[in-house]
């Protein structure tokens, strides 16, 4: 396969945002891990607190504290805000992803985001980034149901009017993959996030590549 000019020629590329956009991973395990141990919950490991990145609050709750009562989710939420916020304005883009952005945007590829992060949560940081300007469109967990679902991915296709043939879904998880391939799109996954090339191969995405260079060059755009 012409790696460059299957993906490049994408009318619609959409990122997910932790892990992908923003080097957030360890921020969000420590977090998680946090409000586990501030509920007096079994701790779970750093692997186990990553592999929920991306997915909604409720989903990713019941996977990492099984044992949480559901009226202990608010105050799950409050303590995981309490370690991350401090946190998260010590993380970093990934280096090269701000200059990928910016040459799809310019090239005429739109450019959309589709998380597991709240809506107040993803507005902050694409105003903290400056990158909001670039993207078409964004959907997050809180509004639509959570990965791998399509739901984030159909409503973008209406946004935008394009169909999956013409969309391309980038990111970490094979929470990513699996909603892509629920919509129907190709998918590009990438092993510098949360999850290692070996658990990303589980999905089968179209390409699994492992820094942003390697990404942008199967997009078509050399940084």
């Amino acid at each position: 396969m012409d790696v460059d000019q299957s993906f490049g020629a994408a009318r619609c590329v959409v990122f997910d945002w932790d892990g992908t956009v923003l080097d957030t991973t360890a921020a969000i395990a420590l977090s998680i891990q946090y409000a586990c141990e501030k509920l007096g919950l079994p701790v779970p490991s750093t692997t186990k607190a990553k592999s929920v990145i991306g997915l909604g609050w409720r989903d990713a709750i019941r996977i990492v504290a099984p044992t949480c009562p559901p009226e202990e989710f608010q105050a799950f939420g409050a303590y995981y805000t309490e370690r991350y916020r401090p946190e998260e304005l010590k993380v970093h883009l990934f280096p090269g992803i701000t200059d990928l952005i910016k040459a799809l945007h310019d090239r005429g590829t739109l450019l959309a985001v589709a998380t597991g992060k709240s809506r107040r949560g993803l507005n902050r940081v694409l105003e903290q980034t400056g990158l909001g300007p670039y993207f078409y469109d964004t959907q997050t967990a809180e509004e639509n149901p959570s990965k791998p679902d399509p739901a984030m991915l159909e409503q973008i296709g209406i946004n935008t009017g394009l169909g999956p043939e013409a969309v391309v879904m980038v990111g970490d998880t094979t929470h990513d993959v699996l909603m892509a391939k629920n919509w129907g799109c190709r998918s590009i996954a990438v092993s510098y996030g949360a999850m290692t090339a070996k658990m990303l191969e589980d999905a089968r995405p179209d390409l699994i590549v492992n820094d942003v260079e390697a990404l942008a060059r199967a997009l078509g755009v050399e940084l």
